[in-house]
Parts: structure tokens; C-alpha cells; sequence
């Protein structure tokens, strides 16, 4: 089977978010030290005894924590390589995968957001493996951010990797920036979406919405 690896053709995308140009000069390990310090300072403000021995590795616990693992997505080192594939089988209708898990951080108050995502394409020709849909949110999700930013992020990326206008992203969250605290709503979610190529024909969408059962 004929295979091709996508190239960085969006890094532009990466830089919707709010990123300054000197972000990646300095490295990991440094990143993780001057987090640490500024962390354990967070901590003594707020009078917690860092001598104690469930407190004392907090900060570099958390330091490695949003570099390597809940803002990783930062960094476009690690962005996913997205393989596609020759649309052998002539499948011509949309392709869905729903109920992604999105974690990710709101970026006003650095708490969760939690939830759902939806995707759907309509082959141009190529195809891609299931897991890279899966690896695509993950990796926009892994930074602070905007839920609206998010869904758009995602389906540019597809746009582009897939080389289609028909792609359409769903995602439904709850905010813990909403639920943990402010007005402490805990029964309410998020919904945003996107719809282009067929995707915008409301027969499209409607058949789309309605196998994910919105």
C-alpha cells in the first residue's frame, strides 16, 4: 500500500495560539528548573511548609508535569507525523470518529476542561490511520487554551493534512474554570463546531450530527 509522510505543511497553525518567538530557546531541563523555583515560591506564599514530605517534590512534580505532559503541546517537536494512505476502497462517504477524549487547560485560569470531540472527513483521495485523528487533538490540546481555538485548530490541521475543505469537528466540554469555581455551575457544558467543504451542505451536516447524537 502507497504510503506518504506528511510534512510540516501547517507549523503556521501552531502559532494561533498566543506563543511568543522566542518560546523554544530555551531548553526542556531549563524550562523544568525555573518552573520548579517559581512554583515552590507559589507555594511559601500561600504558607505551605515545603519541609514536609508530601509537599516537598511538589514543585518539580509539577514543573516536569506541564512540560512534559499537560503543555506539551507547545512544543511542535512533539506535533504527530500524520501517514496517509491511497483511498484504495473507493470509500466515498464521511469517515467518523467521535468521542475523542479532550484534556486540556483553559487558558484565563490554568484549570481543566474536559470532554468530547468529534470528527469527521471526506476523503480527497487519501486516508489516515484512526489513531493520528486521536493524536491530532491531543496534541492542540496539550497547551493552554480556548475552546473556540481548539476546534479550529483541529480542523485546519485535518484540512491541511488531508488535503480536503470536507471536514467537520464537534467538541462538547465542560469548563472547570465555570464548574470549580466562579459561579459554580457544574451541570453546564461547551459546545463549538466546525463545518467546511461538503460538511456546510445541511444535509451533510445533519447526517453527520446525527451519528454522533447531536
Amino acid at each position: 500500500m502507497l504510503t506518504q509522510e506528511v510534512t510540516e505543511k501547517t507549523n503556521h497553525l501552531h502559532f494561533n495560539s498566543p506563543i511568543r518567538t522566542d518560546a523554544f530557546d530555551m531548553d526542556e531541563q531549563t524550562k523544568i528548573e525555573l518552573i520548579t523555583s517559581h512554583f515552590a515560591a507559589i507555594m511559601e506564599v500561600l504558607g505551605l511548609d515545603l519541609s514536609d514530605d508530601s509537599l516537598k517534590d511538589t514543585p518539580k512534580r509539577v514543573a516536569k508535569m506541564y512540560i512534559k505532559e499537560i503543555f506539551s503541546g507547545l512544543n511542535p517537536a512533539n506535533k504527530p507525523s500524520i501517514t496517509l494512505f491511497e483511498n484504495h476502497y473507493q470509500y466515498e462517504e464521511m469517515l467518523i470518529e467521535k468521542n475523542i477524549a479532550v484534556f486540556s487547560n483553559c487558558e484565563h485560569h490554568f484549570v481543566p476542561i474536559v470532554g468530547k470531540a468529534h470528527i469527521a472527513y471526506i476523503s480527497n483521495g487519501k486516508i489516515v490511520g484512526l489513531s493520528k485523528l486521536n493524536r491530532i487533538v491531543q496534541y492542540y490540546s496539550r497547551r493552554p487554551q480556548v475552546q473556540e481555538r481548539l476546534t479550529v485548530q483541529i480542523a485546519e490541521e485535518l484540512k491541511a493534512a488531508l488535503g480536503t475543505q470536507s471536514v467537520a469537528v464537534v467538541i462538547d466540554a465542560n469548563h472547570h474554570c465555570v464548574s470549580s469555581r466562579g459561579v459554580r455551575d457544574t451541570g453546564s457544558t461547551t459546545i463549538t463546531s466546525f463545518f467546511g467543504g461538503q460538511f456546510k451542505e445541511i444535509d451533510t451536516k445533519n447526517q453527520f450530527l446525527k451519528q454522533i447524537g447531536s
